[in-house]
């Protein structure tokens, strides 16, 4: 027999015994990430725009950045927590989340207000720049942390108009004796300088300005003001908005929840909230335009403070700040950090930017 016939035939004998060819490993899939379920109640309706917009916009772009792992329910105002309770609905864990700006705890922890507007506070950049560089975000966190939650700065929205008036305010003497819907550290100003400022949640304003329960309102950018419909009421709409020249919205999380995340999954909501300050400032900024050319062509007058009546405002406002700080730790500890990052920044700002 020849060598070669003999080599193919033994191998044909060897292959039964040597059996099948081993088959090559498949790859292990990935374990299913653990599904999470939170309820969010908002301090703000979802059909308001941008400041609710935003609220419902952030449970989608969590949902998305986890890939449906995350999944925070938005809940309308007063559905789970009246919108002044919410703080503490988060705080004692009847609740996982809230969406709101911190301006709505001023009862509870008056320095939060400083985390949501200032009165002649920073614009957009100089505000981000302060709390993600300048030491603010440490504060806030320290603060929130008291009181069992976690927060995060999750939208933003560009300066508010200074308000609507029934009758036209030409001096500072005018406010004198006025009741008017007030948000903030911008409200104290005002009762400084002789008014009446009330805190009343969105849905109350219009009718409580039909009824003359209040003389007067701010709520926030033209175009949120005009869906609230009041250039049907009020005829005399102020600028700028000395009181609210950026403002911080939140996503507040009881502490406890945040805790039992792991990191990649707060980061996913971390970055959420980043992409959402975006969309709150770029569409805010948007839509103003048009929505004061409307508000306008509804026979509203478009007014400008007198530098006079802006100057009057400014040194009450100085006087607030001090007497807050005086009287509470807490206050002084961010106001300290926020005025001292301001004195740097201004000689970027001076020089950095065009003046009109």
């Amino acid at each position: 027999m020849r060598p070669a016939l003999v080599a193919a035939l033994s191998l044909a004998l060897m292959l039964p015994a040597c059996g099948k060819a081993p088959e090559t490993a498949k790859p292990e899939e990935a374990a299913p990430a653990r599904q999470i379920s939170w309820r969010m109640s908002s301090t703000y309706p979802s059909t308001l725009l941008i400041l609710g917009s935003m609220g419902k916009r952030i449970t989608s772009e969590v949902a998305a950045v986890s890939g449906g792992a995350i999944n925070i329910r938005f809940f309308e105002p007063g559905v789970l927590a009246p919108p002044f309770e919410t703080f503490d609905a988060v705080s004692y864990g009847a609740i996982e989340a809230g969406w709101s700006t911190s301006g709505y705890w001023a009862g509870k922890v008056p320095a939060l207000q400083l985390f949501s507007s200032v009165p002649f506070g920073p614009s957009a950049p100089e505000y981000l720049a302060w709390y993600d560089y300048g030491g603010g975000r440490p504060l806030f966190e320290k603060i929130y942390h008291q009181h069992n939650i976690h927060g995060l700065i999750c939208g933003m929205s560009p300066p508010e108009a200074s308000g609507w008036f029934k009758d036209e305010i030409r001096t500072l003497d005018d406010f004198k004796g006025k009741k008017i819907r007030f948000f903030g550290l911008g409200g104290k100003v005002l009762e400084e300088v002789g008014a009446s400022p009330q805190l009343l949640a969105g849905g109350e304003i219009y009718q409580a300005l039909e009824l003359g329960t209040i003389d007067g309102t701010e709520y926030s950018v033209p175009a949120v003001d005009e869906k609230m419909g009041l250039q049907e009421i009020a005829k005399h709409y102020y600028f700028p908005g000395w009181h609210q020249q950026s403002t911080f919205f939140e996503l507040i999380i009881n502490l406890d929840a945040w805790n039992g995340l792991t990191t990649t999954e707060q980061t996913q909501i971390e970055a959420a909230c980043s992409t959402n300050i975006r969309y709150g400032l770029s569409e805010g900024e948007a839509l103003q335009a048009a929505a004061l050319k409307r508000i306008a062509d509804a026979g509203v007058t478009l007014h400008t403070w007198p530098p006079e009546v802006l100057a009057g405002l400014k040194t009450a406002w100085e006087k607030v700040a001090a007497d807050m700080a005086a009287n509470d730790p807490e206050f002084a500890e961010v106001w300290a950090s926020m005025t001292s990052f301001r004195a740097a920044y201004k000689e970027w700002a001076d020089r950095g930017y065009l003046k009109d």
